[in-house]
């Protein structure tokens, strides 16, 4: 199934069904009014989505609109928990290379995560609007799994079956704001503004072979301002899967239906396959000239996050967003 949040002025929105090519929607809040209430009761209400889902291909609901992705919400427009690992090591290995550092030896038995704020996601299409642009903008692309309630102490061969859905995300960043805040000792916060989510979301099996169960198998496109920035292959070079990432999660704690967990940036040893975020590629022209020469993003600029199937199909609709300047509440 696709799964999407349509804006309609709650919080959580409308639960829609997306059809497989991306070109209808029907709602399914008779079903369940919210993509959170459908996890909740997943086990007994999935198979009644998926029908529905089944007619929705086969083009016999009369009710099934056009979809206009700039409607949406991001699929859970808040989530009980959103925790981003650290699964591409390369990644941390190369920036830390471009300030003379070393990746810690437990990083490769015990992944880097942190718990971000999850109270108001941003929709596929909604602007990023901050203050500064000396903050340090950064967009990163990004894979991430929704649960189901996961066991505390759950173990990596448990965990897999927990897994409702995927989606892709931007998981915006501000690097200027990043030194003084790891320098405390206490973790990201100010340095990690809302972050955005494909327009759907999707079950595991929709996505065939590329999907094992723990790694997604396909390259995740980036762009900033109509130019490549890179196709690095999710599957590739990711240390922690995504039932490691969610057992370590879960090893003090009970994981409630709704949970969010991230892969971190993807990225690839093999680096003619460019980036999916713009620190990365500063941390190779570090490394290789001495300097950065990539700026990061201004006001006006645009993010582009997408993934295509074997035959070049769209499977999670894309992630379209400018960077624009925040404008302060009169109240």
């Amino acid at each position: 199934m696709k799964l999407a949040t349509r804006k309609n002025g709650a919080r959580d929105g409308e639960l829609l069904l997306i059809s497989r090519d991306l070109s209808q929607a029907v709602s399914a809040a008779d079903i369940a009014p919210t993509l959170q209430a459908a996890l909740d009761n997943w086990d007994v209400l999935a198979p009644e989505l998926s029908q529905r889902y089944a007619l929705l291909n086969a083009g016999r609901i009369e009710q099934a609109f056009a979809l206009d992705t700039a409607t949406l919400a991001a699929p859970l427009p808040r989530a009980y928990q959103w925790a981003d690992g650290s699964a591409y090591l390369v990644h941390s290995e190369l920036v830390r290379a471009a300030r003379g550092a070393m990746l810690d030896a437990e990083l490769w038995e015990d992944p880097l995560m942190y718990q971000g704020g999850s109270d108001n996601f941003l929709g596929p299409r909604d602007d990023v609007a901050l203050e500064s642009e000396n903050w340090g903008i950064d967009l990163e692309g990004e894979i991430a799994v929704i649960t189901g309630d996961v066991p505390m102490g759950s173990r990596p061969e448990q965990t897999g079956r927990h897994i409702r859905l995927l989606m892709l995300v931007n998981d915006v960043s501000l690097r200027a704001l990043v030194p003084a805040e790891l320098k405390k000792g206490f973790g990201f916060f100010q340095s990690k503004p809302a972050t955005a989510f494909s327009p759907v979301a999707v079950t595991p099996d929709e996505l065939g072979d590329a999907w094992d169960g723990a790694r997604l198998h396909l390259p995740l496109t980036v762009h900033v301002n109509h130019s490549l920035l890179g196709s690095p292959h999710a599957g590739t070079d990711m240390v922690f899967d995504f039932p490691h990432l969610v057992a370590h999660a879960a090893k003090s704690r009970v994981l409630g239906a709704g949970t969010v967990i991230g892969s971190g940036t993807v990225s690839n040893a093999d680096r003619s396959v460019g980036s999916a975020c713009i620190a990365e590629r500063r941390a190779l022209e570090t490394v290789r000239g001495g300097a950065p020469v990539t700026p990061f993003l201004s006001f006006g600029d645009r993010m582009r996050i997408e993934m295509f199937d074997s035959a070049g199909r769209s499977i999670f609709g894309a992630i379209d967003q400018q960077v624009v300047r925040h404008q302060p509440s009169a109240s």
